[in-house]
């Protein structure tokens, strides 16, 4: 028994995130690639961060980081999988292709789906604690889409910016919890089918590895062959994300533990909101590296 790796998508990164990161080459070819010095520095700035173009590659590289920095001091996880552009990452932490890749993948797809975005200002919206009954007429009524499935009750929606502000006001009257995301595109919705088309012609010339891990795809299942991860990798981005069929799917490989690499604890909460006996921590809550280690092979079982 192992344990699992989620990784988190857009929407909570700040400049104060992963206290215990190191630089390293992964976060200096990431800042290349940014055009920046000091991404610290640069993530204070709230419109710099929930750029897409910006927000993609950032999170791509130091998720990335995060696990080169834990990697050499715990066995292999049991699974992994990534939450939206969190994919990204999960896709080279399971073997698929290295950290350059992923990076120079991050910032081609936050292009396509930009310039998909062009003719529409969209975003995206959480919501909890919604009936299916709600959400169908919210999204009838502002003319919203699904593009996350979190659970039963907890879901991301995708609209017109003009309409989500009045959504997140009906959804709070009927007693549901709402907010608006930092992220400027509706990702995973048909808004961005012109994106995945383009990716997929992107990825199709490109040389991936089978997986070499448990991998499980927000639009597929688990995925292990390249042309199905290549098709999986282009599906997600104009179908929705089923991060409930995702984490039903680490609960099958009986894990000891879940950890979740990236900014924030919405994982975590999700999982342990679902799977209580089985802990899940997010690496964001840690002040070192070596507490992260500690925490995880505690709960690990001790062999023979």
């Amino acid at each position: 028994m192992s344990f699992a790796i989620v990784v988190s998508g857009q929407g909570m990164q700040h400049a104060e995130m992963l206290p215990w990161l190191a630089e390293d080459d992964i976060v200096r070819a990431m800042q290349r690639m940014l055009g920046i010095d000091d991404w610290r520095a640069c993530a204070r700035d709230p419109v710099w961060a929930g750029r897409n173009a910006n927000a993609q590659v950032l999170l791509t590289g130091l998720a990335l980081a995060a696990w080169a920095q834990l990697a050499p001091h715990l066995p292999a996880p049991a699974a992994v999988a990534g939450y939206s552009v969190g994919e990204l990452a999960a896709f080279a932490v399971a073997g698929v292709f290295d950290a350059d890749t992923a990076l120079g993948l991050a910032r081609h797809r936050a292009a396509l789906m930009d310039r998909a975005a062009g003719a529409n200002a969209t975003g995206l919206m959480g919501v909890s604690g919604v009936s299916q009954s709600l959400l169908e007429r919210m999204c009838e009524e502002f003319g919203l889409v699904v593009a996350i499935r979190n659970g039963i009750d907890s879901v991301v929606l995708g609209g017109l910016q003009a309409m989500l502000p009045r959504a997140v006001e009906a959804a709070e009257r009927q007693g549901a919890h709402a907010v608006l995301l930092n992220v400027q595109v509706a990702s995973h919705t048909p808004w961005m089918a012109e994106a995945a088309r383009g990716f997929a012609a992107h990825v199709e010339p490109l040389s991936f590895r089978a997986a070499g891990m448990p991998l499980f795809s927000d639009a597929e299942g688990r995925v292990v062959q390249p042309p199905q991860l290549k098709h999986a990798l282009a599906m997600q981005i104009d179908h929705p994300v089923r991060w409930d069929e995702c984490m039903e799917g680490i609960a099958g490989r009986r894990v000891a533990c879940v950890l979740e690499i990236g900014p924030g604890q919405a994982l975590a909460r999700l999982w342990n909101s679902r799977y209580a006996d089985t802990p899940a921590r997010s690496v964001d809550e840690f002040r070192s590296a070596e507490a992260i280690v500690r925490h995880v092979r505690k709960l690990l079982p001790t062999g023979p």
